[in-house]
Order: C-alpha cells, then structure tokens, then sequence
C-alpha cells in the first residue's frame, strides 16, 4: 500500500475534498496540519515549493492541489 502523506488545513476546502476523497477510497493517510506546525509547512514548502494547500505526497511524489487524475495514477485506483 502507498504511504502518503497530507499537508492541509482545515479552513481548506480542497483540503476537505481531498481527505474525503482519499476515505471514500480507503486510503490511509497521514494528515499534516500546516497551519499548525510550522515546521511541518517548512518540510512542505521545501519539498514541493508550494506554499498554498492541500499538497499530497503518494510515495515520496508530490502533487500540488486536489489533482485527481494525477492522485489516481500515483495511487493505482481504478476510474
């Protein structure tokens, strides 16, 4: 199974979205509030370059926003 990891915050609604969307497939996930932890946001930004949320990491590859067909691919689900 994928490890992946989820920056958010909770004002997001993409970040919502994505959460429910990862739950409706049974993914587990590990979920980062980066509003937060400041440290976490440094981790984040550093390893996408990208200061807005949600980001996701499947697997050590980052996507930046709720991109579902690239989160799909990475995670092997079916359509």
């Amino acid at each position: 199974m994928a490890k992946v990891k989820v920056y958010s915050t909770s004002i997001c609604p993409y970040c919502v979205a994505l959460k429910e969307f990862l739950k409706e497939r049974h993914i587990e996930f590990e979920e980062i509030d980066v509003s937060e932890d400041e440290t976490a946001q440094k981790e984040m930004i550093e390893k996408s370059g990208q200061m807005g949320v949600p980001v996701v990491e499947i697997d050590g590859k980052m996507v930046v926003g709720f991109d579902r067909e690239k989160i799909t691919k990475l995670l092997k689900l079916k359509e």
